[in-house]
């Protein structure tokens, strides 16, 4: 159930990261609750997930998995250019959070 957490969290991070760009320095208000609810409903979903896994383990996940998915719904939806030195990050990202998973170091 800490993996579902853990995945709910992620996609209410990216959600609000995504959306804070629609902010336009939170002017807009539609746009500025969706930040915030996104943010609260993150540390929400990985307070649950630290029940049952590592903080460290959790956080780094976390932030891994957060910066794929913003960075790869940011070229879909803002249609923002990734050049090849960004898809070799996104490579080592995600290689660090698979080495993370399959750690022997944590259970699931």
């Amino acid at each position: 159930m800490s993996w579902l957490f853990l995945f709910f969290g992620v996609a209410a991070e990216a959600m609000s990261h995504v959306a804070l760009k629609e902010t336009d320095g939170f002017t807009k208000p539609l746009a500025s609750v969706l930040v915030v609810l996104g943010h609260l409903a993150a540390f929400v979903f990985l307070g649950q997930a630290m029940k049952g896994m590592p903080v460290g383990i959790v956080h780094a996940l976390w932030a891994g998995l957060a910066i794929m998915t913003v960075t790869l719904l940011s070229a879909v939806i803002y249609r923002q250019h990734l050049d090849l030195s960004t898809w070799l990050g996104m490579a080592l990202v995600a290689a660090g959070v698979a080495t993370i998973n399959l750690s022997q170091g944590h259970s699931h």
